[in-house]
């Protein structure tokens, strides 16, 4: 017996074209249609309506930064590179812009659904990570706290372990994690 399908229906998804008039995009907006996502085509701007799109789809041969009212590599949603040239710098591009996936031109009559789920995959992979080097961030920088407090408790007499304990007493009296009874003690209460 197969396990249950993981691959989602993306019907009812917004999906931007960020592309001039051409072949390509009728041949996407087909593809879309047919799995029930809904099309909305710009060029050269990206409508207001972009930001709440659940994918973006642009042309990676004559886009710019500019196109994008986010800072570069940090897109708010998965995005999809149409690409027909390989040219060095064009590639180059594509990838500081972080693009999820890829399809090259010219689009034919297969390629976006597999695109989108690719796509999303790989955003919610890089959101993820994003999230958890944050998160290990934060960690360190509290670490960081504790041993400022360590120090300034054992400059007041305590050695390092008793330094310790007393961070770890004042947290408990004060009911707060240690890490908070650090910043309180460091000055540091952002």
């Amino acid at each position: 017996m197969r396990p249950p399908s993981r691959i989602p229906n993306l019907g009812g998804a917004r999906v931007v074209i960020l592309h001039r008039k051409h072949a390509t995009v009728s041949a996407i907006v087909r593809q879309l249609s047919a799995i029930g996502a809904k099309a909305i085509e710009c060029w050269p701007e990206l409508s207001a309506s972009a930001m709440s799109a659940d994918f973006i789809i642009f042309d990676a041969d004559q886009g710019y930064d500019e196109q994008f009212p986010w800072e570069r590599g940090h897109a708010p949603m998965p995005i999809v590179a149409l690409v027909g040239t390989e040219a060095p710098g064009r590639v180059e591009w594509v990838l500081n812009q972080n693009a999820d996936t890829h399809l090259l031109k010219p689009v034919g009559n297969s390629g976006v659904y597999s695109a989108l789920l690719i796509a999303r995959s790989k955003f919610e992979q890089r959101m993820r990570l994003h999230g958890e080097i944050e998160d290990l961030r934060s960690r360190v920088g509290a670490r960081q706290t504790i041993v400022k407090a360590v120090i300034i408790l054992s400059a007041r007499g305590f050695n390092e372990d008793d330094a310790y304990d007393q961070l770890r007493n004042l947290a408990m009296t004060w009911r707060m994690s240690i890490e908070d009874a650090a910043r309180q003690i460091t000055g540091h209460n952002n």
